[in-house]
């Protein structure tokens, strides 16, 4: 009797330390999931280990998980797709919702543009494939124009960025926070926004060999942030000043982008590979993709009730 309860004894703690032991790599964009994950509790007694690794945009995020450098991240479903046509090994395995009013193209302050159409011929800085493209794309088709109705400059965030302030280009189609800091700090406005144009879906991925070897930790973390997400509707005011400190940044950004934009973690349903077809048929008709992919071929379903658990579904 002794020996069997040894035996269980060494038999849990061995499970324990496997546990420990494994290690889960985190993509994350500009502190999204680490600080919303750290105001509302969510970070503390996890049984395994999070590595955090920070990204300016899904582009790189994405690369990253291609290459086996991560398990894990948040991205938008634009870039989401774009990888998925470039056979970068990816799953989606939680959608996330969100207003579309933090998708935008932005002017500065005194631009002389004050609608879409005033951008007809001008130049237009975002990523190549991203949601800002996406948002671009589905603009133009609304007003029946050509990609060459307008000029595409194809930079990351911080060379836009640059581009932006020093008048290179005239205007910059990007997304939260960056849209709420050049909002706040530097009195951009919103000429267009994402609403009634995209579907405002960014998803949580994860590798295939994570989602195999991995699937206990992917499962607890996705419920955990989840939960964070919940937490966050009812708490805005604590997750912005988390946000700020961990980005280094004025809590007035966060705050802005936050209140409006009312994220949460959704299970991959019937409505998210609708959604994410959606996204696939505008890319495939826009050539940037080469193959009209199945929206539910790239996605993964058996995270739902984890998902709808963390979320108080």
């Amino acid at each position: 009797m002794i020996q069997l309860v040894l035996a269980a004894a060494l038999l849990i703690g061995a499970t324990g330390v496997a546990a420990a032991q494994t290690v889960l790599r985190v993509g994350d964009q500009k502190g999204n999931s680490q600080a919303v994950m750290e105001a509302a509790g969510m970070l503390k007694d996890v049984p395994y280990r999070i590595e955090w690794k920070e990204f300016a945009a899904a582009a790189p995020l994405l690369e990253a998980l291609g290459a086996g450098a991560i398990d894990t991240g948040l991205v938008g479903d634009a870039p989401f797709t774009f990888a998925a046509a470039a056979n970068v090994p990816v799953k989606a395995i939680a959608a996330v919702r969100q207003s579309r009013e933090g998708l935008a193209i932005l002017v500065p302050e005194t631009s002389a543009i004050h609608s879409f159409d005033d951008l007809r011929g001008k130049k237009i800085a975002t990523g190549r494939g991203s949601i800002g493209h996406q948002l671009i794309l589905a603009a133009l088709q609304s007003k029946g124009w050509t990609a060459t109705d307008v000029q595409l400059v194809f930079l990351a965030p911080s060379d836009a960025k640059v581009a932006y302030t020093q008048g290179s280009v005239d205007a910059w189609s990007t997304w939260e926070p960056y849209v709420s800091q050049e909002e706040v700090l530097f009195k951009s406005r919103r000429v267009i926004t994402a609403e009634g144009l995209t579907p405002g879906l960014s998803f949580e991925v994860a590798t295939p060999a994570a989602i195999r070897d991995k699937r206990e930790a992917l499962q607890d973390f996705v419920r955990r942030l989840a939960a964070a997400r919940a937490w966050s509707l009812g708490n805005i005011n604590s997750y912005a000043e988390a946000w700020g400190k961990l980005m280094n940044i004025p809590t007035a950004v966060p705050l802005n982008w936050l209140a409006r934009a009312k994220i949460r973690i959704a299970p991959i349903d019937d409505a998210v590979v609708a959604d994410e077809q959606k996204t696939i048929d505008l890319y495939f008709r826009s050539g940037l993709i080469k193959q009209n992919l199945d929206a539910s071929d790239v996605v993964d379903r058996s995270f739902s009730d984890v998902i709808a658990k963390g979320a108080g579904l």
